[in-house]
This record gives structure tokens, sequence and C-alpha cells, in this order.
């Protein structure tokens, strides 16, 4: 079976300093990876490398089978899908729901840049269903709250039935109840043994939809450590990465809260 992605011994440096400095990751098919880590910590860099929009300065990216430097990038990038808060931005606003899910067929932007038929179309509205904004399809996309903007991405990064699913913290700028929406379509994702492999940024512990099965925590551009949920995600791993003693517990619903106690 081939490994969804492997990131070997990536340093990935800036303006002479190391964002990501030997970090290793390997997703397996049938996995759901959560990467931790305070702002600055690299996270970004990390999810951008693995989504090809980035080059490491050192290390081997392999993603579906295929290794960056040896591929053509263009087509290896629609089997990703890849959703980050900021892509909102580059979407012209008038564009409908169902175009932003469809032109992902070929990571284009504009739907006259190529040619789309009926069963593209069908396609983008099953994963706007899949999304619970189906009823939204005909909407343009600048008129969208900004979680409903967030869960057309995500049916955006559907549409190619993709072999691995990238999320940087795709809650960013979400109020309450756009997070908690979204939290449940994540989870509703997580959980669907069909579902590609999934890797989730974040640095809020309450966001973390039920279904993830391991976890990285990334200090300073460093894998502090990783592992499965059971065994790395607790307090004592949190309270490193974040610097601060922290409490964490696993409430009824298989979510997560944490909060700071005193030294």
């Amino acid at each position: 079976m081939v490994c969804a992605l492997a990131l070997d011994n990536i340093t990935f440096n800036r303006d002479g300093r190391n964002i990501l400095d030997q970090v290793n990751l390997r997703v397996e098919s049938e996995q759901r990876w959560l990467i931790v880590g305070a702002n600055g910590s690299g996270k970004t860099s990390l999810v951008r490398i693995a989504a090809l929009y980035e080059h490491p300065t050192v290390g081997v990216v392999s993603v579906l089978g295929e290794t960056l430097g040896t591929t053509d990038v263009r087509t290896l990038r629609q089997r990703i899908g890849y959703v980050s808060a900021s892509f909102a931005s580059e979407l012209r606003p008038a564009l409908s729901a169902r175009d932003v899910v469809m032109t992902a067929k070929n990571a284009a932007l504009e739907t006259w840049w190529h040619d789309y038929d009926e069963s593209d179309r069908e396609q983008a509205q099953k994963c706007l269903d899949q999304m619970n904004v189906g009823g939204l399809s005909d909407r343009h996309f600048g008129t969208l709250s900004s979680g409903e903007q967030q869960r057309v991405l995500l049916a955006r990064s559907l549409m190619n039935e993709p072999g691995i699913v990238l999320l940087d913290e795709p809650s960013a700028r979400l109020d309450l109840a756009g997070r908690e929406q979204l939290v449940m379509v994540l989870q509703n994702l997580a959980c669907d043994v069909s579902s590609p492999p999934l890797v989730l940024v974040t640095h809020h512990v309450d966001e973390i939809p039920r279904g993830m099965t391991h976890v990285l925590f990334l200090k300073n551009g460093s894998v502090m450590t990783a592992g499965s949920m059971e065994e790395s995600f607790n307090a004592a791993n949190l309270s490193e990465c974040f610097e601060m003693k922290l409490e964490l517990v696993r409430r009824a619903d298989q979510r997560f809260s944490a909060w700071a106690t005193q030294a």
C-alpha cells in the first residue's frame, strides 16, 4: 500500500532561519493526523510543503507515491485536497459556491479557464451536500458567512476524490457557531472510514474533532513528539509544547478542553 504522505528529514530555511528543522512525518492511508503547535512553530510551512506549495531546503517529500522533484507538481496537486483559512480571499466573490467547488477539478480559480460538463456540476453538488451546504450552491461565494465559505472550501477539497486532505487551521476567523458547524463536518469526515487520510493543523484544543488517530507536536520548527492520540495527546505534552502548565480533559462528547493551571 502506497504511503499517502512522507516527509523525510525536512528542513525549511527562510531568510537565514530554519522555520522547520529535520521534520519527519509519515501518513498512512487509514490515518487522521493532528498537527499541534503554538503560533510561529512552523505548522503552516509544514502543511504548505505537504501540499506542494513550498519546497524544502533539505529533505524528501513524497505524496501519493510521487516524489517532489521527479513529478509534475501541477498534476499531483489535483490529487491533494488542501484548505487554508486564507484561500477564500483568492476567490472572486461573484463565483457561485458550485463553481468554487467545480473549478478544483483543474486546480483553477475561474470557470472560463477550462471546460466543464454536467457530471462535473453533479460532483460539485455532491461535495457541497456532504459538507451540509448543498442549499447554497447558487449563492455568490462573497455573500456567504465565513463559516459557510470554509465548508464550501472543504467541499472543494473533495471535488477530485483526493488521495489525501490537508487542512491548515480551517476554523481561523470563524465565530462560535461557524466553528462548531465546521467541527461537525470535520468530525463526519474523520470518522468516515471511506474518507481519504487527513492532516489537520490547529492550536485550539476545543476545535479537534472526534476521529483523529495520531498527533504531532511541533515546537520551534522541530518535532517535539509524535504518536497515536491515545499515547501522545496528553496534558504533559500539551504543556511542554505551549510552555505553560495546562490541564486537559476529554469530554463526554469525546472532544477536548484545556485550560491553564497555577504553577
